[in-house]
């Protein structure tokens, strides 16, 4: 299979690419990570995403600890070559490793940041940690 596409694409100075997952159904952001050349093809043949953890410095299969896996249902490329969008579907509907639907749950009001979304099951449950 040709990897032509992923040539296209213009990784940073670390090899990486920034990447926004949204729920296809609702829209919904759910997260931002990266993912590397092999992040990407992994999640073009998977069907699944499969991210670079920057903090873990290895490859990252969204879902192998929580069992909260992202089925990609479609990827899109931004005009400057250096973005890309999931469309997911969330398996058990969390995204965020705190056990909420998305990573973006804190609302700037006035000067203070209040959590706006519930968290849908403990971490402790969820990790075993």
């Amino acid at each position: 299979m040709s990897e032509a596409w992923l040539d296209e694409i213009r990784f940073n100075d670390d090899g990486l690419i920034p990447v926004i997952t949204q729920d296809a159904a609702s829209g919904k952001v759910l997260m931002f990570a990266w993912m590397s050349r092999e992040s990407l093809k992994l999640t073009d043949e998977k069907k699944q995403a499969v991210y670079w953890s920057r903090s873990r410095r290895k490859l990252w299969h969204k879902g192998e600890e929580s069992g909260h896996v992202q089925q990609v249902i479609e990827m899109y490329f931004d005009c400057d070559e250096d973005v890309i969008l999931l469309k997911v579907k969330q398996n058990g509907g969390i995204a965020c490793h705190t056990g909420r639907e998305s990573c973006f749950y804190r609302q700037l009001q006035g000067e203070k940041w209040v959590e706006v979304e519930g968290v849908i099951k403990d971490p402790k449950e969820i990790y075993g940690k």
